[in-house]
C-alpha cells in the first residue's frame, strides 16, 4: 500500500481523517514479518462507535500479550472514505501497520447489531477477501464471528468460516493455538475447520445441514460429518476475577463513544426481564473482587490519563460490593479530578444515592427504564418494578439536585394495549409533576425536563418472547403518533425508533440461512451502515426480499409454534427451552419471577449445565453474604 498516497491524496478529502491514521497512545505495533499469527479485529461500524466497545478492547489486549500473535484494529470506513478507497483501489486496512484485511491470517468480527451485517460483507469485499466462505482458498484468512449475534448466526452462515459462541477470553487462545499447529503442518482449510469444530464453543456452519418443510419451517439441523456436535455449547469464563483484563487502552485522537475507562465489575444478570437477550445469554452472574477492580483502575488511570471511570455491567448497582468499590475509588481519585459514572442503574432510590455520591462535581442526566407504562405490562415482561419505585427514585433524584431525567420505554410488547401506551404518558406526567413540586421549593421548577425515549420491541433468540410475533409497522407507528399527542408539554421531549428498522432487526434476529441471499443482494444494491438513519433504505431491502422470493413477515410477524425447530436450536446458550416456555406461559398469566440470586433457583438450567453457581464477590451466595 502506498501510504504517502493515502495520506496526501485521500485523507484531506474525507471527514474526520483521524478515524484512519492510527498511531494512537497505547496502540500496539508489532514486527509484522517476525510474528507468526496475524489477527485482525474488525468492527462492523465506524471508528467512532467501534472504539467504545469493551469486548473488542479485551481481545486486543489478550492477543497482543502473546509473543506469537499480533492483533490490529480495522473499522468500517464512512461512505466518503470508502468511495476514495475504491476509486484509488486501496483495500480496507488495519490502523496499526496499514496492511490490507486479506493479509491477515484470521479476521474476527463482533456481531453486535443486526443492521451492521451488510457492513460486514462490505468490509470483506473492500478488504479483498471473498465474501462467500465457500469461495475462499488457502491464500485467504479465516473469518471468525463472536458477540451476542452468534446466538443466532444462521443469516451469516454463508459468509463466516466459524463462530465462537459465548465468552472469548479462553476460546481465543484455543483458536490461535490451533491455527499455529495447522500452519506448521500445511493442511487444507477443511482440516482446520474440522479441528476447530472440536473446540468447545466453536460452531462451523459448513458442517451442518438445514432441511425445511413445504411451508419454509425448519424440520432438522444435523451435522454432516462424524464427530461434529449436534449442539454447540457456549463458552463460559467461570472465574471472572482471575480472567485477564486490559491494563492499557488505546486512547483515540478524536471524540468517540464511551471515551473513558471501563471497569467491568460483573458479567451476567439474573433479573430475568423476558424481552432481554443479554440477561439470558450472559448468565451466570460472575463478579470481580473490589481489590481486583481497584488494581485495574490504578493501572488504567496511569496508562491512559482518562478522567472518567465507568463501572460497566448489565446492572452495576446489583454488584455485591458496590458501596465498598465506590468508596475505594473515591478515596483514591476523588481529589484528582477523575470522575465515576454508573451507566446502568436499578430503578430505586438506592441507585440514586449511589449516583449522588459519585457526581459531586457535575450533574449528568439520570436514566430510568420502566420499560412499560402499566403495572400489568411490567408484570408480563417481568420488569419487577412498580410506579412507586419510579416515583421514589425520581423523588430522590430531584431532592439531590437533578433537574433532568430520562425515561426509557418500549412499545409493541406482547399483550400491549392502547391503555398501556397511555400509561407511558401518565407515568411521565406524574414524574414531571413531582419534579416541579420538589424543585419548585428552590424556585427551579421551570428547569425540570423529562426526556422520553421509546423503542420498538424486537423478539430475540433465547428469550421467553422468542416465539412471539412482532407488532406490525403500521401498529407501531400508530402508537408512536398516539403517544406523541399525549406528551405535549414543552418540558417533555419525545424520541422514538424507526419502526421499519425494528422490523428488519427482528427479521434478521430470528432468521435462518435463507436470509444470507437477501443480505448479499441488499449489500450488492448498496446497503451498508444501515444503523445510520441517513444510509438506511427500507425500499432497498424490500426489493432484495422480493428478488429472493422471501417474505420478511414470515420471520418477524409470525408467531412460532412451541414445538417448532428454531434456527438457533443447535446453539446452546445454557438456559433451557423448557424454562423459556414456562416464562412465556407466566408472562401470559401476568406472573413474575424473582431474581434467583436472592429468591431461590428459578430453574433456568444453566448452573447444572456448566457446573457453576451465580457468584457474588468472595465466591459466596446471597444467603451467605
Amino acid at each position: 500500500m502506498n501510504q504517502q498516497r493515502l495520506l496526501d491524496e485521500i485523507l484531506p478529502r474525507v471527514t474526520k481523517p483521524g478515524r484512519y491514521i492510527g498511531g494512537e497512545w497505547n496502540a500496539v505495533r508489532k514486527d509484522w514479518n517476525n510474528t507468526p499469527v496475524k489477527f485482525a479485529l474488525a468492527f462492523p461500524d465506524i471508528y467512532d462507535i467501534g472504539m467504545g466497545h469493551l469486548g473488542y478492547k479485551i481481545l486486543y489486549y489478550i492477543l497482543n500479550q502473546r509473543e506469537d500473535t499480533l492483533a490490529e484494529r480495522v473499522y468500517a470506513p464512512w461512505t466518503d472514505m470508502e468511495a476514495r478507497m475504491r476509486e484509488c483501489e486501496l483495500p480496507l486496512f488495519s490502523l496499526e501497520t496499514r496492511h490490507g484485511l486479506a493479509d491477515f491470517d484470521l479476521v474476527g468480527f463482533t456481531l453486535q447489531y443486526e443492521l451492521s451485517y451488510t457492513g460486514i460483507l462490505n468490509m470483506l469485499d473492500l478488504g479483498g477477501i471473498p465474501v462467500l466462505a465457500a469461495e475462499r482458498s488457502l491464500r485467504d484468512p479465516f473469518v471468525v464471528g463472536g458477540g451476542p449475534g452468534v446466538f443466532n448466526p444462521e443469516p451469516l452462515a454463508a459468509f463466516f468460516d466459524l463462530f465462537v459462541i459465548g465468552d472469548g477470553e479462553e476460546a481465543i487462545h484455543d483458536l490461535v493455538d490451533l491455527y499455529l499447529n495447522w500452519k506448521r503442518n500445511g493442511s487444507s482449510r477443511e482440516t482446520l475447520l474440522l479441528q476447530a469444530a472440536a473446540i468447545p464453543g466453536v460452531y462451523v456452519p459448513r458442517f451442518y445441514q438445514v432441511k425445511y418443510d413445504e411451508t419454509g419451517v425448519i424440520q432438522t439441523v444435523t451435522p454432516t460429518r462424524s464427530g461434529i456436535p449436534p449442539r454447540v455449547q457456549k463458552r463460559v469464563v467461570q472465574d471472572l476475577d482471575s480472567a485477564i483484563y486490559p491494563m492499557s487502552l488505546v486512547v483515540p485522537y478524536i471524540e468517540v463513544v464511551h471515551d473513558r475507562i471501563m471497569l467491568e465489575v460483573m458479567r451476567g444478570c439474573t433479573r430475568g426481564c423476558r424481552f432481554c437477550q443479554a440477561g439470558m445469554i450472559y448468565r451466570p452472574v460472575r463478579e470481580r473482587r473490589r481489590e481486583t477492580l481497584l488494581k485495574h483502575a490504578e493501572a488504567l488511570v496511569k496508562s491512559t490519563g482518562y478522567e472518567e471511570i465507568s463501572l460497566a455491567s448489565l446492572s452495576t448497582s446489583d454488584y455485591g460490593d458496590i458501596q465498598g468499590l465506590i468508596q475505594g475509588l473515591l478515596a483514591k481519585y476523588g481529589d484528582c479530578g477523575v470522575a465515576l459514572s454508573l451507566p446502568s442503574l436499578r430503578l430505586d432510590s438506592f441507585s440514586v444515592d449511589l449516583a449522588d455520591e459519585i457526581q459531586t462535581q457535575r450533574r449528568t442526566g439520570l436514566t430510568f427504564a420502566p420499560e412499560a407504562g402499566t403495572q400489568r405490562l411490567r408484570d408480563v415482561i417481568n420488569k419487577n418494578v412498580t410506579e412507586e419505585d419510579l416515583l421514589s427514585a425520581a423523588t430522590a433524584a430531584f431532592k439531590a439536585g437533578w433537574d433532568s431525567l430520562k425515561l426509557y420505554f418500549m412499545i409493541g410488547l406482547p399483550t400491549e394495549t392502547l391503555a398501556d401506551v397511555a400509561g407511558i404518558a401518565q407515568l411521565t406526567r406524574n414524574v414531571l409533576r413531582l419534579g416541579r413540586e420538589i424543585r419548585g421549593l428552590e424556585r427551579k421548577a421551570g428547569r425540570v425536563k423529562i426526556s422520553v425515549s421509546v423503542g420498538c420491541f424486537v423478539p430475540k433468540s433465547y428469550t421467553p418472547f422468542q416465539w412471539v410475533a412482532q407488532a406490525a409497522i403500521e401498529e407501531l407507528e400508530e402508537k408512536q403518533r398516539y403517544l406523541r399527542g399525549l406528551l405535549s408539554d414543552r418540558a417533555i421531549s419525545f424520541s422514538w425508533t424507526d419502526a421499519e428498522k425494528s422490523l428488519l432487526e427482528a427479521v434478521i434476529a430470528r432468521g435462518d440461512r435463507r436470509l444470507g441471499k437477501v443480505l448479499y443482494r441488499a449489500w450488492q444494491a448498496g446497503s451498508r451502515l444501515d444503523g445510520w438513519s441517513e444510509h438506511f433504505s427500507f425500499s432497498l431491502w424490500q426489493e432484495a426480499f422480493a428478488a429472493e422470493n422471501l417474505d420478511p413477515y414470515f420471520y418477524s410477524h409470525r408467531e412460532r409454534n412451541k414445538g417448532e425447530v428454531l434456527p438457533w436450536d443447535h446453539i446452546d446458550a445454557g438456559v433451557s427451552k423448557q424454562y423459556l416456555l414456562e416464562e412465556w406461559a407466566k408472562a401470559l398469566a401476568g406472573e413474575v419471577t424473582q431474581d434467583c440470586r436472592y429468591d431461590g433457583c428459578s430453574g433456568c438450567g444453566l448452573c447444572p449445565t456448566f457446573g457453576v453457581k451465580n457468584l457474588l464477590v468472595g465466591g459466596g451466595h446471597p444467603s451467605e453474604a
